[in-house]
């Protein structure tokens, strides 16, 4: 791409540094704030600006939140002894919008993956085995990707677990192995929810 203005091309190319964005989309988003009233462009640079300084992660179950706790951590009036562990925040997000749950969460930050050289340390999974211990948990429910990688962190957090009084099951197997919650039908999420099934079946079924 040729373009007449250095501010331009700058634009553009701060947009083609966004996930799925080439160039191309970079140039038509940009082309569409041009043509934006100034306030308008000014209040969406002074959102995002804000969002990336002001964000804040969940003291309690690391999720994105504007205070220490997220607001699905400090609801009442949700089940405070029920927790699903997922991979990110975006699972979080794809749970929440079957309204099929009401527990809380626990993001682990991404799964164990020694071929990318990601081991337990590296994850939120130590707070979750001192959360449980400090919380009176009544169950854990495992919502990870069916794939390798999300099999392998279950096996690991469950030995961990091992002989302690709570209740863990996992999700049904209802998303494809190697499909990804995110872009699961929020239907198909919804009854792998509620047909969860305890953690020694899907152990053995793994084995």
């Amino acid at each position: 791409m040729i373009f007449s203005s250095t501010l331009l091309e700058n634009a553009v190319n701060e947009f083609a540094k966004l996930p799925g964005i080439g160039k191309k989309t970079a140039l038509r988003l940009v082309l569409h704030l041009i043509k934006q009233n100034q306030k308008e462009v000014t209040q969406f640079s002074e959102t995002i600006a804000a969002m990336r300084n002001e964000i804040k992660f969940c003291t309690r179950c690391h999720n994105i939140s504007d205070k220490l706790l997220c607001n699905i951590c400090s609801n009442s009036s949700r089940k405070q002894d029920v927790i699903c562990v997922v991979e990110s925040i975006r699972d979080v997000i794809a749970i929440e919008s079957t309204q099929q749950f009401n527990g809380t969460f626990h993001v682990l930050g991404g799964v164990i993956s020694p071929l990318d050289g990601v081991g337990p340390d590296q994850l939120n999974i130590e707070p979750l085995i001192q959360r449980i211990a400090q919380e009176n948990t009544q169950e854990l429910i495992f919502a990870l990707n069916p794939n390798i990688q999300g099999d392998t962190t279950v096996y690991y957090i469950s030995r961990k677990l091992k002989g302690a009084s709570i209740k863990i099951t996992t999700i049904a197997r209802g998303i494809s192995f190697g499909g990804e919650l995110e872009y699961a039908d929020e239907m198909t999420l919804a009854k792998s929810i509620s047909n969860r099934i305890p953690i020694e079946h899907y152990i053995n079924a793994i084995n």
